[in-house]
């Protein structure tokens, strides 16, 4: 949130609390919740909190602001993406910081998010007139032809997670908002200055009041305010990015109430690493795949999968990739929470409990070491993995990999299918012939050959 200036677009008179944002104005309430820095583990600033009438003035001034957007021109709402983005270029350091403050992005993660939020606005811009284009279709009736007029939804509800920001939260309204829809976008709190940036960033733009909408809430609120939107008769579509288990809550209530729903859940990829890969390549790829933002990434490196007879090799160059961007204090993964450390801890000795290794473990130093503070953790490489053991199935949102060998090419897809996930995975080799057949046996939504998992670009 900008420090100068009056209320309205890049500024807030509220600098101690995170506004919503209802109807281009920003809306601090009574009830606040705290927001805590993983990086010193103290309260940073406070954020407000919507009740189920805030979340309903939101939707009713998003539906009184959609006839009048639905009306404008492909071009000037292309004009307004691209204005957005220059917004976003122009104020990256204030967008950046956030990202540091709320969440603990590195500086690279920091530039990584951000070009991805202004290289989306850019695309989705070049899209529109495409995208809202109809179609003249024949019609299998004599003397008549059919017209395809395409139509905005109307109202649409985005819910995106706190982990990438400016590209996830973006993500989830700008499609809607490109095609004449508008929007409600609802923040998660641990980020919630990072979503109030979104909106405002839009503001800076020039988009009309009530197109864009900020809900936030405190935690013990989500299911009140969540199903008060969806089941609000005006939201006619919902976009959710998040977790498999909230997910399931989201599909449920959007089938309940008759509303389609797009999803992006949970992962669990894996780097297949064959015999003929650059293993430089390959080793630093699965290490900042695994191990950029903590793990905490849904497209994150969860197994890597390499052939028996490269894995000492490939094992020596994975770890010192993994010492020489995670090893030192200042760049040892934090976490969101000391409780998501916890978990991630719990998961690794689990693992260790039935016989698994630690094969990164720096001598003398425990890698399941609790540091200060609670919310870092040192990324682990872990061998040795069963199916009895949890973090073979589960997905650990965290620094921890899993390391597998394989002698057939069969047992490697096996193994890579073997998982309830389906969303990114990679191919590490020089034949791309070889890759092309594997990228088809992989049960994978997005598969990338000699690039790590974590990649999303618009195609």
């Amino acid at each position: 949130m900008s420090l100068n200036g009056d209320n309205g677009a890049g500024s807030s008179t509220h600098l101690a609390t995170v506004p919503l944002i209802i109807n281009g104005k920003d809306v601090v309430t009574q009830t606040t919740f705290p927001v805590v820095s993983p990086l010193s583990g103290t309260e940073i600033w406070s954020s407000s909190s919507a009740s189920t009438q805030h979340a309903l003035d939101a939707v009713g001034v998003a539906q009184a602001a959609q006839p009048a957007w639905s009306r404008t021109k492909p071009s000037e709402r292309r004009d307004l993406f691209l204005r957005a983005a220059d917004v976003i270029i122009k104020r990256k350091n204030e967008l950046g910081e956030y990202m540091h403050q709320e969440i603990g992005a590195d500086e690279g993660y920091q530039e990584f998010i951000l070009g991805l939020a202004v290289e989306g606005l850019r695309d989705t811009a070049g899209r529109i007139a495409g995208a809202v284009q109809g179609s003249v279709p024949e019609s299998n009736h004599e003397g008549m032809r059919a017209i395809i007029h395409k139509r905005p939804y109307g109202v649409v509800l985005g819910i995106a997670p706190w982990n990438a920001p400016y590209h996830l939260g973006l993500r989830s309204i700008t499609f809607a908002l490109a095609t004449g829809n508008t929007t409600i976008l609802k923040g998660p709190e641990y980020s919630p200055r990072c979503y109030w940036a979104i909106v405002d960033v839009f503001r800076e733009a020039g988009l009309p009041d009530g197109c864009l909408n900020l809900i936030l809430h405190r935690p013990a609120d989500a299911a009140l305010i969540t199903e008060a939107l969806i089941a609000a008769p005006e939201v006619k579509k919902v976009n959710f990015t998040g977790s498999t288990v909230v997910g399931k809550i989201i599909a449920s209530l959007s089938g309940k109430h008759l509303k389609p729903s797009l999803m992006e859940l949970g992962g669990k990829a894996s780097a297949l690493v064959l015999p003929d890969a650059d293993l430089d390549r390959a080793a630093l790829n699965c290490a900042k795949g695994a191990f950029m933002n903590a793990g905490q990434i849904c497209m994150s490196t969860e197994r890597i999968i390499v052939h028996a007879s490269i894995k000492d090799q490939f094992e020596v160059k994975l770890k010192e990739q993994v010492s020489r961007l995670f090893g030192e204090p200042e760049t040892t993964p934090v976490l969101i929470t000391a409780a998501s450390a916890c978990r991630n801890r719990a998961l690794v000795k689990d693992a260790l409990s039935y016989g698994a290794a630690v094969i990164n473990q720096t001598e003398g130093k425990d890698p399941l070491e609790q540091l200060e503070p609670e919310t870092k953790m040192r990324p682990n490489i872990v061998s040795g993995l069963t199916k009895d053991m949890k973090l073979y199935a589960n997905e650990s949102f965290g620094p921890s990999v899993s390391l597998f060998t394989y002698e057939r090419e069969e047992e490697a897809l096996d193994l890579a299918n073997n998982t309830d996930y389906g969303l990114a995975a990679s191919i590490f080799t020089r034949d791309l012939g070889k890759a092309f057949i594997l990228a088809e046996a992989l049960d994978s939504g997005a598969v990338h050959i000699n690039s790590m998992t974590v990649h999303d670009e618009a195609i």
